[in-house]
């Protein structure tokens, strides 16, 4: 019969948690760890001192928070290049913090929960996880998915602003806006378009290739990665997100669907409409 445990700590030691040896036997290339400095924001100090214990190990540097204000006022100024984050955090929850770093900050972040519906997945997701990963887990697999992380956050940080036509994209800011009355040289006069990760995500792509027709795969491949797992119609979904957001409100025609390849972004009066 399995045991039943009535406290979270409990459950969380007894069942194995950070399944594996106190000593990850793989060191990740200095290349990827390099004064990399990792925010831990987890109220089970014994879980988040292991996982410091392991992520010193791979040289990395490590600080710690064990409740959700303190990680958010460390995340925003901390100068940080990954944030590993806790749902159940006293103070403020973990998705409440993401949703305000969100605001201002683009800074990676992998959440690292007891909770394993498939909904709290995907709002972790939609409101701007990276990853996510659900408790009991093996350290191994944490200190992969954290160099993966790493590596498509170097890739991207000499970019810090995408431009096309009226829309701007603040990488850094995590921001997304469209210029009015764009053709006039003088206009500077904006307006935010509020987005979620996977649509600002499926937008950068789309920006960041403009003019160039994209497949359905590529777009799997480039914003899903490609061991999602979702429904086949995920990147229809998602442009029609964008299109009602962008498309419909400003009355302009973005992103052009070629029928039976894919989509690509491009003004309505460049080729075809």
């Amino acid at each position: 019969m399995t045991k039943k445990y009535k406290s979270r700590k409990a459950s969380f030691w007894d069942f194995g948690l950070l399944k594996g040896c106190a000593c990850a036997m793989k060191q990740a290339s200095s290349n990827e760890t390099a004064k990399a400095r990792i925010l831990i924001v987890e109220d089970e100090e014994k879980i988040a001192r292991f996982v410091e214990l392991e992520l010193l190990h791979e040289g990395y540097l490590v600080e710690k928070a064990f409740d959700g204000r303190n990680g958010l006022d460390l995340a925003l100024n901390g100068h940080f290049d990954l944030l590993l984050l806790d749902v159940l955090l006293p103070g403020l929850n973990g998705f409440e913090l993401l949703r305000r770093l969100r605001k201002t900050s683009s800074l990676p972040v992998i959440m690292l929960t007891a909770k394993d519906g498939v909904m709290d997945t995907v709002a972790g997701l939609d409101m701007g996880a990276d990853d996510y990963m659900t408790k009991p887990f093996s350290i191994e697999e944490l200190l992969a998915r954290i160099r993966l992380v790493l590596r498509k956050s170097q890739k991207n940080s000499d970019k810090e602003e995408l431009n096309y036509g009226p829309l701007h994209m603040d990488l850094a800011r995590h921001r997304v806006s469209f210029q009015l009355n764009s053709e006039s040289a003088q206009s500077d006069a904006e307006q935010d378009i509020e987005l979620s990760s996977r649509e600002f995500d499926l937008l950068r792509v789309f920006m960041e290739n403009a003019e160039l027709l994209l497949t359905r795969d590529q777009l799997l491949e480039k914003v899903w990665d490609t061991d999602f797992m979702g429904e086949s119609n995920v990147v229809d979904v998602y442009v029609r997100y964008l299109r009602q957001k962008i498309d419909q409100v400003f009355s302009v025609k973005l992103i052009h669907t070629v029928r039976g390849l894919g989509y690509t972004l491009r003004l309505e009066n460049q080729h075809d409409g």
